[in-house]
């Protein structure tokens, strides 16, 4: 089997670098037991995408062989530093730049000391490889891309993996519905911006528990556009075409607020 296990996480900064406020607490909680659950897969690489490392022009995957240093939010940065240490799998990140040329997508490698880790990348590493242990393959997110190019990019990684008999971990780094609080709250009373956001992440957090994909096939697109959905639910869109739209259920280890918006920890049976 290729993939061993799949993840979707939250990329906020928040329960990372603050794990002991109430209502975050939950979601490092839940990040921990993700961390637990991949490591019981035995990957040999860990294939990421995230929603905060977004490009332009064209698809980029990392080939740099090892990126060190620190990482500051660009909205949360009162809250601390994101110190990052990554070890890329350079033989399959070339393949993947081969392959998305092969989709007919226009793909480089990025190979730059200095070039900027997002904070998604930072946060999904630190708790779901927080030793370094296993090497990465980091994709990027084109804005233009949409959600079916974005499933090849998902499914085109892991044929290369399976090519190179690499077992594979795939995370989706991104949130549920995207509206955040626009001015100071208590983070101690963190919660969702509105009743209809929540019951819309409730909704799609139900319509994974039970593998329901025709479910999600009708509500992704309304999802997005009613509940500000982060890049539309394009992380799921390279989740899903990475397991071949092969998840039969999954488990929420965590569901809640990251500033008003919404986050979970979700843990795919494949």
């Amino acid at each position: 089997m290729t993939i061993v296990s799949a993840f979707l996480v939250p990329g906020s900064p928040l329960p990372y670098l603050r794990p002991d406020n109430p209502p975050w607490s939950k979601l490092a909680s839940g990040y921990r037991a993700a961390a637990r659950a991949l490591a019981a897969s035995r990957p040999d690489v860990i294939l990421l995408y995230s929603t905060q490392w977004g490009a332009v022009m064209d698809q980029l995957w990392q080939t740099r062989p090892t990126l060190k240093g620190t990482h500051i939010d660009e909205n949360w940065y009162e809250y601390g530093d994101l110190e990052f240490d990554l070890r890329i799998d350079t033989e399959l990140a070339r393949a993947c730049v081969s392959g998305s040329k092969n989709i007919g997508i226009s793909s480089k490698g990025v190979d730059y000391s200095e070039f900027p880790i997002d904070t998604g990348t930072c946060v999904a590493n630190g708790f779901l490889n927080a030793q370094g242990r296993l090497p990465l393959v980091l994709g990027s997110n084109n804005y233009y891309h949409s959600y079916d190019e974005t499933q090849r990019l998902g499914e085109m990684a892991v044929s290369c993996a399976h090519k190179l008999s690499r077992r594979v971990a795939v995370v989706a780094v991104g949130g549920l519905s995207g509206s955040i609080f626009r001015k100071e709250i208590d983070i101690r009373n963190d919660g969702l911006t509105s009743l209809e956001d929540d019951h819309w992440n409730r909704k799609i957090l139900s319509l994974l528990e039970h593998g329901d994909h025709t479910g999600l096939t009708k509500a992704i697109p309304n999802f997005a556009s009613e509940a500000k959905a982060d890049m539309g639910f394009k992380h799921f869109a390279w989740l899903d075409g990475a397991m071949g739209g092969g998840f039969h259920s999954a488990r929420i280890h965590a569901y809640g607020a990251t500033y008003g918006a919404g986050a979970a920890v979700v843990e795919f049976k494949i």
